[in-house]
């Protein structure tokens, strides 16, 4: 999960309604610092190199914390839960819990050997609610940037800089690294014995890899249906277009053959029609000439 994150609440400055303040004393606490410190010690430098450069006052930093905070491109730190079962399967007083523990504290201490550009200044495992889980809060922070700050708060760039290059809005940095972060606490429960059930749905476990290497499949096996679809509609249509061919000669060689029938007749004497004497009317020439010929050619 992924929560706004609330630092006074992690570290039980007071408890909410879901806590159960008699067992707090079963809470682990991994770091706690504040985060203004955190900000001092990872960005103090660089705003001296970038406040130096600057020749106007106003564009000079004199507080990168409150930059940040009062901003919108980036937040001051970002906050992940991360848990194993339920109240059902992993509740806290049962032996399961505290197997669940064992697993966290185990991903806990390798989520900060993997991540270096995430810096953890406040983690902590609760065992006060009914199932143990981890609130991991970090700032992202990116180095040699060449515009503004060298140093400076970039959750993109920090994710890039692992190995996390986004590419569609479904796999963003985030995304993949989040899906990679599940696979790490999936191989510590392996070992454990504890297999992740995905819920939502059947597919087995894939990794971030597997995963894209299936959707290029899918993608491949639909291009190929769609292309398929189209060998058959030029397939359609070639047929229509033999069938039309066919056509247009079986009709060429009809008129070939009144052609030729024409070219036998049309000099025969019988098939000439007879030439007025003299001068006569058309209604005439009709009446005592053509159609006579044509009675006596079609009897």
């Amino acid at each position: 999960m992924v929560g706004k994150g609330s630092i006074n609440h992690n570290s039980r400055k007071f408890h909410a309604q879901n806590t159960d303040p008699e067992r707090s004393n079963l809470n682990s606490t991994y770091c706690n610092i504040p985060i203004k410190q955190i900000y001092h010690e990872l960005f103090d430098e660089a705003v001296k190199r970038y406040n130096g450069k600057q020749t106007r006052k106003d564009r000079c930093i004199d507080d990168y914390y409150e930059k940040i905070r009062s901003g919108k491109q980036e937040k001051l730190f970002h906050e992940i839960i991360v848990q194993i079962g339920n109240k059902d399967d992993m509740n806290a007083k049962t032996d399961e819990g505290h197997l669940a523990v064992k697993i966290l504290n185990e991903y806990m201490q390798s989520f900060l050997d993997r991540n270096s550009n995430l810096k953890v200044f406040s983690a902590h495992l609760h065992m006060d609610e009914a199932t143990p889980h981890l609130h991991i809060d970090f700032v992202p922070f990116t180095t040699g940037s060449k515009r503004g700050l060298d140093t400076r708060v970039s959750l993109k760039q920090a994710l890039a800089t692992q190995g996390f290059k986004g590419g569609s809005r479904q796999e963003t940095e985030w995304s993949q690294w989040v899906q990679s972060e599940k696979e790490q606490l999936a191989t510590v429960m392996q070992r454990h014995g504890i297999e992740w059930e995905q819920k939502g749905t059947n597919e087995v476990h894939l990794s971030v890899l597997e995963y894209k290497k299936q959707e290029r499949a899918k993608e491949v096996a639909m291009l190929d249906y769609k292309v398929s679809d189209k060998k058959k509609e030029l397939e359609k249509i070639g047929g229509e277009l033999s069938n039309l061919k066919d056509k247009i000669n079986t009709v060429e060689n009809k008129v070939q053959f009144v052609d030729i029938n024409m070219a036998k007749y049309e000099n025969e004497p019988e098939w000439q029609l007879p030439k007025p004497k003299g001068i006569i009317t058309a209604k005439n020439y009709y009446e005592k000439f053509a159609q006579p010929f044509f009675k006596s050619s079609s009897g």
